[in-house]
């Protein structure tokens, strides 16, 4: 008997659908939180009262006797986004061992694509700035990320019938390059090290790893511990939301023996998720991104002169062209060299459109142009225009192919979402043999 071919975006199991509609509901929320916060401080930034929100930025905060006195746009940088990654390293560990992910053959698809959407928008990000000198190249990794929020509530817009397998890879892909984005900032943004901060963070991160292991919850003994792993790595010179990343991914993701086992309820993992996404999708991103996208439209910094800048052009080229090529390119590889179709139900212009969308690089762009231009400069004003320029342009174009395949979506959810025998689980999920294009 032969073997069934392998698929690109098979439909994956009932409660791994489930799980990626809950957090991609919450998701939403935040991207549109985020939104309102990018709309707010450039309406600020451009009233009459844009020195007032100069003013806040500015704001100092913090002891200074542990040269934690930031200002609140640092802190927002540095502070907020260490619990966004945290929930990005949490989520990507679960997704490779207890999600569906855990099989080799569909982690290869994302991860693939992660990577050429990451390459792919450097080269070309190179290619425009190398010739026009200025010292541009530093910002190289700027285009290189897709923001998770934003995508995602453009996603539930304008995909809401796009089947759960694409939904998932889109989730992945921008959890998996976020992740590429900080291990970049984490090697090449980092002008000082100082090795012994770094070592001794070493110390609260084993503790805090030795206390999750055991499946400890209390709040009063982990979160001194979290916050000196982020201070340390801080004082070292390491972008402290690298600290973010390194906590997720100690944390555990199976219930131990003594707790019944994996099928007893949801592990340690999964609970700091259910209680650190909320604050990253509804605090922690949106109020970066009310402190960072501010940018005065009508003055030396305005679109004009700043889409003149070879940095801006080489960052909304990156976005909205290496972004979708990176991606579809590593995609195609995947399927050529290991000789699987796309599912049935789908079709390569679904992967394109959600290869567009993944040209939205909001909340770590913003972050990276500040890390290699630094904050309030000409050029960091620039790369501000080009990450929203770059961006809307990219929703608007995955609005337009993602629509055209909107009444396919909802003939497939349609399908997938029949329970003829009432028992709260789609049929679909329950049939050996895969849905038919009818």
């Amino acid at each position: 008997m032969t073997a069934n071919p392998p698929r690109l975006f098979s439909r994956g199991s009932w409660p791994e659908a489930r799980r990626i509609a809950d957090i991609l509901r919450k998701e939403t929320i935040g991207g549109a939180l985020l939104l309102a916060g990018a709309v707010l401080a450039m309406v600020w930034a451009n009233s009459p009262w844009s020195g007032s929100y100069e003013a806040l930025r500015a704001v100092r905060v913090g002891p200074a006797a542990l040269h934690l006195d930031l200002d609140l746009a640092a802190w927002a940088a540095d502070g907020l986004l260490a619990i966004f990654f945290f929930v990005a390293g949490l989520e990507l560990k679960r997704e490779f061992v207890a999600g569906d992910l855990r099989d080799v053959r569909r982690a290869a698809v994302p991860v693939a694509a992660a990577l050429g959407g990451v390459i792919v928008p450097a080269v070309l990000y190179l290619a425009v700035v190398l010739g026009a000198g200025g010292g541009g190249a530093k910002g190289w990794a700027i285009p290189t990320a897709t923001d998770i929020a934003f995508a995602l509530a453009v996603l539930a817009v304008i995909g809401r019938y796009l089947p759960s397998a694409l939904r998932t890879f889109l989730l992945t892909l921008a959890v998996v390059d976020d992740l590429l984005a900080i291990a970049i900032i984490a090697v090449f943004y980092t002008a000082h090290l100082s090795p012994l901060p770094l070592l001794g963070a070493l110390v609260p991160l084993a503790a805090f790893t030795w206390l999750v292991q055991r499946r400890v919850r209390s709040w009063w003994l982990l979160l001194p511990l979290a916050a000196a792993v982020w201070a340390l790595v801080h004082a070292s010179g390491v972008h402290a939301t690298v600290a973010g990343v390194l906590l997720g991914f100690a944390v555990p993701v199976a219930r131990s023996e003594q707790a019944g086992g994996p099928q007893a309820g949801p592990g340690l993992a999964e609970h700091f998720e259910h209680r650190f996404r909320p604050i990253s999708a509804g605090v922690a991103v949106p109020v970066f991104a009310f402190l960072s996208a501010g940018v005065a439209l009508g003055g030396p910094s305005g679109p004009a002169t700043a889409l003149a800048d070879p940095v801006a052009i080489g960052v909304v080229a990156g976005l909205i062209v290496g972004k979708p090529i990176g991606i579809m390119a590593a995609t195609w590889l995947v399927a050529r060299f290991t000789r699987a179709d796309l599912d049935e139900n789908l079709a390569w212009v679904d992967v394109a459109g959600l290869a567009v969308l993944g040209g939205i690089g909001f909340t770590v762009s913003l972050l990276v142009g500040e890390l290699a231009f630094g904050a309030g400069t000409g050029r960091g004003e620039h790369v501000k225009v080009a990450v929203l320029t770059g961006s809307l342009l990219a929703a608007l174009a995955a609005t337009v192919i993602l629509r055209v395949r909107n009444r396919a979506y909802r003939r497939i959810h349609e399908i997938e979402t029949a329970d003829r025998d009432h028992d709260s689980i789609p049929d679909v999920y329950q049939d050996d043999q895969p849905v038919n294009d009818r």
